[in-house]
């Protein structure tokens, strides 16, 4: 396998990429950036200093990850979804320090929504485009709105399931992962 990296991209040197990534159009990643194998970092992204990306993760148009922020395996973020590390921000601030957030494996972020910083991202969980999360979100839950709400539970598919947390599309059952 091979990484390609777009002629007009600006990859640090110090930046870790893994085989079979592809970066596009205009990105920047930023030295000491870790992205895994398989991934696709989509035109005008935004990748921070000592940013953690994982395997198989789809970063979309116009997204930026900033320092603070770590992204598992398998993981979606739409168009424009934005991130924040700075939970008092200020132009100017003496005591300013990064705040984490964590998106879990296989989670999906849908498109222009915003995940406040100091917040985890439970693993297959899914955000609704447009929404802003300022708390956690729990794994396989599907959260909409400003602020965003849970509304149900989805499937690692991403269809939605029902009460008894049974896929009607692939038949997977929420229960075998600890879902109650």
């Amino acid at each position: 396998m091979s990484i390609y990296i777009d002629p007009t991209a600006h990859v640090s040197e110090k930046a870790k990429i893994g085989d079979g990534t592809k970066i596009w159009i205009n990105v920047q990643v930023r030295e000491d950036a870790e992205i895994g194998t398989n991934c696709i970092i989509s035109k005008d992204a935004y990748i921070d200093h000592a940013v953690k990306i994982g395997n198989n993760v789809k970063i979309q148009n116009g997204v930026s990850v900033y320092n603070g922020v770590t992204v598992e395996d398998d993981v979606f973020i739409g168009p424009n979804a934005a991130f924040t590390n700075d939970y008092y921000p200020r132009a100017c601030s003496p005591d300013w320090e990064v705040s984490e957030t964590k998106v879990e494996k296989g989670a999906s972020i849908g498109a222009n929504a915003t995940v406040v910083c100091r917040h985890t991202l439970g693993r297959y969980c899914m955000v609704g485009a447009g929404s802003v999360v300022a708390d956690d979100v729990a794994p396989y839950t599907l959260v909409v709105g400003n602020p965003a709400r849970p509304i149900g539970k989805v499937c690692r598919c991403g269809t939605r399931v029902g009460e008894d947390l049974i896929c009607p599309k692939c038949g997977f059952d929420l229960h075998s992962d600890g879902i109650e």
